[in-house]
């Protein structure tokens, strides 16, 4: 029986109402429950899961909606204890802050005076709007939200570049800061490397291995994976290139990029040649291009962090020198067994694996079809975090229930050889990832033994030994359940091909010293965008508190914007007083 609660003017924000909602549906005698908002994008969400009742129609945007489907009474009451402190321990935490919380603008911008950078982790619907009042108030925008239209993107980023200021975003998933990790970031070595990234696990993933290399970094931008489309023409990318080009700290800037449209890449590869440093650029999905003085293109995620850790010291540019160095673990393996099946968290770690897998396959190009990037002949590559898992639900990185359904399913298809997936560490990311999937793993391995098949898991994790997860302990919780752990996602994806006698495509190539080419762009920035890369930034953070930890944590300055849908979320009223504004 389905029973429904809903908690007037209740707001709370997404990411917590997810964890809720998993915790709720744990108790015992809980079928199935969900705790959203009361949108009318998540009053679909009810109707598309089953869990939607009349009583629904009564809620507002600005209401707790709890449906919870129990067959006694006593349940619905635990529930709603659970519930009740599950809201009190949100309070007693926010009182025990380290910051303080304004409710507007105004009071933000007052209490933090030197205020420079605004997060906004707000619904997508909303993102826009207050991306707007950040911009208006001098602030860069920190643009996490995603379903942010295109157009609302373009007309941001011309704004802020008028203005001398950044969009980075939206769906911006990570940045580093003068050393203060943003949003899902990892805790890396400050040092004289600048990124500049389109993605946020690619940023993730390069700058760790930057980090374990012994690099580090000065700066990570990212600027949202549309920044170069032919829509938005990378607004963004230019004017972080121009930024840490007039950063002294920086030694080698580094452009992470997925496949961006042919014209926009044009363009942002004249401006690289017009620098006066060092550069390592990947273009996913191509084949890296010849050297170009001092521009060097990377082939890989690894390569690239590689490369820009040989420039930072001076070093002779050799790349990645592992080519034939893959030891490889004896496995026996049913006929049926060729299919590889990769379950990442990551989009930019999926995409790398659909990359190498499909060229190793003779196939043309990736898919994007509901989160798959790859689906042929049984293999099958697979982003979870795509908005088509991620409706109502937590992300992968966040909440491990999704991808452990898909362990499950790869499990019981004979044809499964691999399971491939990434562990990505870091703020806001589970606590305890490896953990999380190890018995879900475990069945997996033990049900294909039980049906007289072995099955593999190949796994990387994307971390440094400074995250608030132990780095070590994460990798060897997968190594005692069997799982073969390497150090770079492109190192599990070349041990995948090669236990499946799959040739691996060759990545290596010849380098030639660092020259320089003469200059031909402006180079010149903003008196804003000069102090964000040479001071800590200070920091309004407009939705999600847990970002507030690693900015607090850093020794960063920080003021909670405790955001609420305005007029109630009531749209006609939201839009009548935009206008009256």
């Amino acid at each position: 029986m389905l029973h429904t609660i809903i908690k007037e003017n209740s707001y709370q924000d997404s990411v917590n109402l997810m964890l809720l909602t998993n915790r709720l549906s744990a108790m015992e005698g809980v079928n199935k429950i969900s705790v959203m908002m009361g949108t009318s994008a998540n009053l679909d969400i009810f109707k598309n899961t089953g869990l939607y009742t009349i009583d629904l129609e009564e809620a507002k945007p600005n209401d707790m909606c709890i449906v919870v489907d129990a067959d006694s009474e006593e349940t619905v009451a635990r529930v709603l204890a659970e519930l009740d402190s599950f809201l009190k321990n949100q309070a007693v935490s926010s009182s025990a802050k380290e910051f303080q919380t304004v409710r507007t603008w105004d009071r933000a911008m007052k209490t933090l005076s030197g205020a420079n950078v605004a997060i906004i982790s707000v619904p997508g619907q909303y993102a826009a709007e207050e991306a707007e009042k950040a911009l208006n108030n001098g602030l860069h925008a920190f643009l996490f939200s995603d379903n942010v239209p295109i157009e609302d993107e373009l007309r941001l980023k011309k704004l802020a570049h008028e203005k001398g200021l950044l969009v980075m975003g939206p769906d911006c998933g990570t940045g580093i800061a003068s050393g203060i990790p943003l949003a899902f970031a990892n805790v890396v070595t400050e040092g004289n490397i600048g990124i500049v990234g389109a993605s946020g696990t690619g940023i993730q993933e390069v700058t760790t291995i930057i980090d374990r290399l012994g690099g580090g970094v000065s700066h990570a931008i990212g600027t949202g994976g549309r920044d170069l489309s032919n829509s938005i023409g990378a607004i963004t990318m230019m004017d972080s290139i121009r930024a840490l080009e007039n950063h002294s700290g920086t030694k080698v800037i580094t452009i992470i990029s997925k496949q961006p449209a042919k014209g926009v890449r044009n363009q942002v590869v004249e401006l690289l040649r017009s620098v006066s440093k060092p550069v390592v650029a990947l273009f996913m999905e191509e084949k890296p291009a010849e050297q170009e003085g001092h521009v060097i293109y990377a082939g890989t995620l690894e390569e690239t962090a590689v490369l820009s850790v040989q420039l930072a010291n001076g070093n002779e540019l050799t790349g990645l020198n592992s080519e034939n160095s893959i030891s490889l673990p004896a496995v026996e393996l049913k006929a049926k067994q060729t299919a590889i099946k990769g379950l990442f968290s990551g989009g930019t770690l999926a995409a790398e694996a659909a990359m190498f897998i499909s060229e190793a396959l003779g196939l043309r190009g990736l898919i994007h079809e509901e989160g798959y990037l790859l689906k042929v002949n049984g293999h099958e590559v697979i982003d979870l975090g795509d908005d088509k898992y991620t409706q109502g639900k937590p992300h992968p990185m966040i909440d491990p229930d999704t991808r452990i359904q898909f362990i499950q399913e790869a499990a019981k298809d004979e044809c499964t050889a691999i399971i491939l997936l990434d562990v990505v560490l870091g703020y806001g990311s589970h606590d305890d990832m490896a953990g999380a999937l190890l018995p879900a793993i475990v069945a997996a391995k033990d049900e294909a033994a039980a049906n007289g098949r072995n099955l593999y898991f190949i796994a990387t994790v994307c971390g440094t030994e400074k995250d608030p997860q132990d780095y070590q302990e994460q990798k060897t919780k997968l190594e005692s359940a069997g799982v073969i752990v390497r150090e770079s996602n492109v190192q599990a994806i070349k041990t995948t091909l090669k236990l499946l006698n799959i040739e691996v495509p060759g990545t290596k190539r010849a380098f030639h010293p660092v020259g320089t080419l003469e200059k031909k762009e402006s180079l010149l920035v903003s008196d804003q965008i000069s102090k964000l890369v040479n001071e800590k930034p200070a920091i309004v953070n407009v939705g999600l508190k847990k970002f507030t930890q690693a900015v607090t944590n850093h020794g960063g300055q920080v003021v909670q914007f405790d955001w609420r849908p305005v007029a109630g979320g009531n749209e006609r009223m939201r839009k009548i007083l935009a206008l009256l504004k």
